[in-house]
């Protein structure tokens, strides 16, 4: 949950205080916006949040091309994909 008082730093603020920043977002796992000339510029947050938010991204985009391959037809039977793996592996 975004703190207004926290969470929404200038970047003269940040600047002055990265290392506090850094932890606050380690700690927190709550995301810092970074102002500039009073609009939201940036947003600050720990590696692991932005790992997951990337991660997330990714299984969305692959959801949707097999959305995507399943309405246009291009799908395989269990045995057609057996068949397939079988002469990828060469058995």
């Amino acid at each position: 949950m975004l703190n207004l008082e926290k969470d929404i730093r200038p970047i003269s603020y940040v600047k002055s205080h990265t290392a506090e920043m850094i932890k606050q977002v380690e700690d927190t796992r709550s995301p810092v916006v970074i102002t500039q000339n009073g609009e939201a510029k940036a947003v600050l947050v720990d590696v692991a949040s932005y790992q997951s938010l990337v991660d997330s991204v990714n299984l969305m985009k692959l959801i949707s091309i097999g959305e995507r391959d399943f309405r246009e037809g291009r799908v395989l039977t269990n045995d057609e994909l057996d068949k397939k793996v079988i002469a990828l592996l060469g058995e």
